[in-house]
């Protein structure tokens, strides 16, 4: 048989589709030939593929090698097809046999020598392959191994080498063959900087508890040196676990970029992008789309500091991810959908100088210096953060003394059982409650909706960010254990919402 088809998968935003090898050997002059629009790691591959063969001490057919990536008009990137396009000259050249081949999917990069090196998208591929009627088992290197079986179902047979993959179809009992991989889920607890070490700011962590309790976003104003960045930092020690869809759909995106570790499993990641940041590297894109920052932070925390110094434009992106929760990548050729659950955090200075207000009264920017910088932050993107707090400046004598707030453990078991109250009651938190979700869960007595009535007259605030206000007041009620929103609770909403223009 001159003719030898085996599977792989190509990645496609966070799509996984299958691909198909198909390896045709022919008369002729002697040659390989890969079509299918393979880029520029794949065409390489000839060369490494032809090495590694030679090294490992089988025959590199001397015909004419056609290798086919079908579909046809699925752009193929990356070095993942190495191992199944070496398997596949092998068994076209009845090197190795190919009744068992069917059974399963490969993907690797293959060293000169014949070693397997890692690729991105191990666990992507993964839990691709499981939604079909009949999954295959999946051979891929060692260093994919405990990411690809955080997919329990998955049967994964890592290997060492090219040598290894071919033993395991040619050994005729259990010897040399591959062995399955077992699932391993470690459960490692992260190591985030704890809350005690902050002094004073007693406010702000407040309303860090009720941001991590319902995930809103929120935005601290403050002073150089008032401890924004430094509160940021613990936030993530704040939140609730995990599930274990969560934590796999965020394993996932990360896989996409070969940044995720096994290790991490379960741990809320802390995305933390410079203002230089472009609005590709934010978003996603590049002519392979790929993950942005805000994907990548999926089911965790984007941090971004000194927020007026970030350009508009690239402010402005955050817009429609901030209510959707996904973000579409699209180009003339192809268009890739990532999720982009994430919660925001910021942090920014009143005012160029960054002390507008403070005690000392060392600030000399004008009035329309102030207006200029703080007009770098649209009025829509204010909108959809949900709180906005003011960070006041450390007294000495408060930074002098001993700590004496609650530790990250302790507030986050606040905020666990907060939240478990919101699942119990509507299946999500309340940063997600639609509007019919809103007026069934979020509803006040009279005397809150005619407060909340005339501030949102005083303050022209706009629907969306009435709407905020009550799930930010329902939070507040659940971190109290009670089941409706009390005048209290609405008041402390408010007061969460007084943001830049209202100042």
């Amino acid at each position: 048989m001159s003719l030898a088809v085996l599977r792989s998968r190509a990645l496609a935003g966070m799509e996984a589709l299958c691909v198909s090898v198909e390896v045709h050997l022919a008369n002729g002059l002697p040659g390989l030939t890969i079509v299918g629009l393979p880029d520029a790691e794949v065409r390489e591959s000839k060369d490494r593929v032809r090495a590694a063969l030679q090294n490992a001490g089988f025959e590199f057919p001397a015909r004419r090698i056609t290798v086919n990536l079908a579909p046809a008009d699925l752009p193929k990137e990356s070095g993942r097809f190495d191992l199944p396009i070496a398997l596949g000259i092998l068994a076209a050249s009845k090197q190795i046999p190919h009744a068992e081949l069917d059974n399963y999917e490969f993907a690797g990069e293959l060293s000169l020598s014949g070693e397997l090196r890692p690729v991105r998208g191990a666990l992507a591929m993964t839990f691709a392959m499981q939604g079909g009627a009949n999954p295959r088992a999946f051979i891929l290197p060692m260093a994919n191994a405990d990411e690809a079986a955080l997919v329990s179902q998955a049967a994964i047979y890592p290997a060492h080498t090219l040598l290894q993959v071919c033993a395991h179809f040619t050994a005729g009992g259990k010897e040399g063959r591959l062995l399955r991989h077992r699932p391993r889920h470690p459960c490692k607890a992260a190591d985030y900087p704890d809350f005690a070490d902050v002094k004073g700011q007693v406010a702000t962590k407040r309303a860090l508890e009720v941001a991590a309790a319902g995930l809103h976003s929120l935005l601290m104003i403050g002073p150089p040196g008032a401890g924004k960045t430094m509160l940021a930092a613990r936030f993530t020690g704040l939140l609730p676990p995990m599930s274990d869809q969560e934590a796999l759909e965020s394993a996932a995106v990360q896989s996409l970029t070969g940044g995720f570790s096994a290790e991490r499993w379960k741990a809320r990641p802390f995305r933390s992008p410079h203002h230089t940041t472009s609005g590709i590297a934010l978003v996603g894109g590049g002519a392979v789309p790929r993950p942005g920052e805000i994907s990548l932070a999926h089911h965790g925390v984007l941090f971004l500091d000194e927020l007026p110094e970030f350009d508009r434009r690239v402010l402005e992106v955050l817009r429609q991810p901030l209510e959707s929760g996904r973000v579409t990548i699209s180009r003339a050729a192809r268009q890739a959908d990532f999720p982009a659950r994430f919660q925001l955090i910021a942090a920014m200075n009143p005012c160029p100088c960054g002390y507008l207000g403070h005690a000392s009264g060392k600030c000399h920017c004008t009035s329309e210096g102030v207006l200029r910088y703080q007009d770098r932050i649209s009025g829509p993107l204010l909108d959809r953060i949900d709180m906005q707090i003011e960070v006041a400046a450390m007294d000495p004598l408060t930074l002098s003394g001993a700590a004496d707030g609650d530790s990250s453990a302790a507030i986050a078991a606040r905020v666990s059982l907060a939240y478990e109250r919101q699942l119990a009651r509507q299946h999500k938190p309340n940063q997600r409650l639609t509007t019919r979700e809103i007026d069934r869960y979020c509803r006040l007595n009279n005397a809150g909706e005619q407060l909340l009535r005339r501030t949102m007259l005083q303050l022209h605030w706009s629907a969306r960010a009435y709407h905020r206000v009550l799930k930010v007041a329902r939070t507040i009620a659940d971190l109290a254990g009670t089941d409706s929103i009390s005048d209290e609770n609405i008041q402390e909403a408010i007061q969460s919402r007084r943001g830049l223009r209202e100042r």
